[in-house]
């Protein structure tokens, strides 16, 4: 009797997005190229749950593996400990889903990145502390790039100008998770997009906004096919796997004769890089799953 391949592709229980869709629908498209029987399912029916004997109780038994489009870092935790094998790994995820979290563990290897500062965070009502963020201009210049630690597509991520827009910025960000980062003068409007898979790159694209300091595709910026130089392929290459990642899409600044990793999403959509490259970016990633779990045939 042959044995039945079967994995999960596991979305956000809320999203709705086409792009975030389409992410599944093209996995499960080339998954099922390589003879994978693939469900996809929004992650809103606990599949993991804890009982009274403190034992994780998987509903996720019946399948291989499971591509995790999601965030939620409960569920895929409990995945794991009832051993699920996920792309991302937990850990994985979990690394890039923070910003900061993401630098810290790229600090001392050898990885550029803009210098960055960890924003305050308050947990009561109290003003704003100008000092601190005088400490952050004095440091960094102007214009600084200030960030929400969670966050993708661009959301969340403002330029100030001068000290009165950092401290309006630090203000509306001081109640949750956020950092303070040198502006790239060079790599304004524009950086490059790598998608990595299994530690290799696999597609790059040219990112360029005409208005906007921020590339991303979502926010207007616009796609252009590029060789990717050998030096920035290695600091790629060198993130992910310093990150433990299966398959990530890395951004890369473009500084004066040098290239800075910016961020790492583990979750990076994959349909504009393939329009603009002609690189089938699903089956790349279908054949690296199925090669890790499976095997070559």
């Amino acid at each position: 009797m042959q044995y039945m391949k079967k994995g999960l592709i596991l979305v956000n229980a809320y999203t709705r997005q086409e792009r975030s869709l389409n992410q599944s629908k093209r996995l499960k498209e080339e998954l099922e190229k390589n003879g994978v029987d693939i469900d996809i399912k929004r992650n809103d029916f606990f599949i993991a749950q804890i009982d009274n004997d403190g034992e994780i109780i998987s509903k996720a038994k019946d399948y291989d593996f499971c591509v995790y489009l999601d965030k939620d870092k409960y569920i895929s935790l409990m995945l794991e400990k009832s051993g699920m094998r996920l792309f991302n790994s937990h850990n994985a995820i979990q690394a890039c889903d923070d910003k900061m979290q993401t630098a810290i563990l790229l600090a001392q290897h050898d990885i550029p990145m803009p210098r960055t500062l960890p924003g305050l965070l308050c947990y009561e009502n109290q003003k704003l502390i100008v000092d601190a963020i005088q400490r952050v201009a004095e440091a960094l210049g102007f214009p600084v790039i200030v960030k929400s630690s969670y966050g993708s597509l661009g959301k969340e991520v403002y330029k100030a100008n001068d000290m009165a827009e950092l401290c309006q910025i630090a203000e509306k960000l001081k109640f949750s998770p956020h950092l303070f980062q040198e502006f790239i003068q060079e790599s304004y409007g524009k950086d490059i997009r790598v998608i990595v898979i299994g530690g290799k790159v696999a597609a790059a694209m040219l990112r360029q906004s005409k208005g906007d300091f921020r590339s991303n595709i979502e926010l207007g910026g616009e796609g252009k096919n590029i060789i990717l130089p050998k030096e920035a392929q290695a600091l790629c290459e060198k993130s992910a796997h310093l990150l433990g990642l299966d398959y990530c899409g890395i951004d890369v600044l473009l500084g004066e004769n040098k290239y800075y990793i910016c961020e790492v999403n583990s979750n990076a959509f994959f349909g504009g890089i393939e329009e603009v490259t002609g690189i089938n970016v699903a089956e790349k990633y279908a054949g690296y799953i199925c090669q890790k779990v499976y095997g070559k045939d």
